[in-house]
């Protein structure tokens, strides 16, 4: 097996008393390793035992991980205010490294954050706000076109997000909490059209782990239909 090693020594019988000596070399899985282990036995018994327990544990040690529950963001549905004949993209959103994954934050105060045991997001969360973002822009109908890099369209206006938060906290009573900076690039000259931080907030209802990706999607979907209504007006 990878990873263990087990080499036998074995030296003649003395005094008519059968002698085993095990050696055994354990690699860890950070690269400890244990090594010698000397046995004196009546027979091969106890030899072939500790030889059972040793493969035991070397199994063990190659035993894969308990898969993590996967969620995803949802795209809140809204009325158009007006429509546009505007086409519009929606960049890749920017993140630090602490949000730039699967892990889902859990503030525990302003300088420490932990991840949520267990559980993970569908893709890197900036790939998941794009795209529930893009689909909630769709949904609106107040544009002739939204779409993503790479899709071909015909581009008037770029729809740029920061996301500064995006965690459950738990100080002070736990509850969810978005906060995207957004910018509205001119596509055909390179000026920023507009820029605003949108927040929003949302209570966990209860214990879980869905109970709070059920708050992040709330809190999520509020900030997304104001960030609709908002770059409607704009352009």
């Amino acid at each position: 097996m990878a990873g263990c090693g087990v080499d036998f020594g074995v030296r003649p019988p003395q005094e008519n008393e059968l002698q085993v000596q095990v050696d055994l070399t354990i690699w860890g899985q950070r690269g400890s390793r244990v090594k010698l282990v000397g046995v004196n036995s009546g027979g091969f018994k106890s030899g072939l035992v500790l030889l059972s327990l040793t493969l035991a544990g070397c199994a063990a040690l190659g035993a894969k991980p308990a898969p993590l529950d996967t969620f995803e963001l949802s795209a809140p549905s809204l009325e158009a205010r007006a429509h546009s004949r505007r086409q519009i993209l929606i960049a890749q959103p920017s993140a630090l490294k602490a949000l730039d994954s699967q892990n889902i934050v859990i503030k525990l105060s302003d300088r420490s954050i932990q991840y949520l045991k267990g559980a993970q997001w569908a893709d890197r969360l900036p790939l998941v706000v794009q795209a529930r973002l893009a689909e909630t822009f769709q949904r609106s109908g107040s544009f002739a076109g939204v779409g993503k890099p790479g899709e071909g369209l015909a581009i008037d206006y770029q729809v740029i997000v920061e996301i500064r938060s995006f965690e459950v906290r738990v100080d002070g009573g736990e509850h969810a909490e978005v906060e995207l900076f957004v910018r509205i690039l001119n596509d055909r000259n390179g000026e920023v059209r507009a820029s605003k931080s949108f927040t929003a907030a949302a209570p966990v209802s209860s214990g879980g782990n869905p109970a709070y990706v059920n708050a992040l999607d709330a809190a999520f979907g509020q900030a997304a239909k104001d960030i609709v209504h908002w770059t409607d007006s704009v352009i």
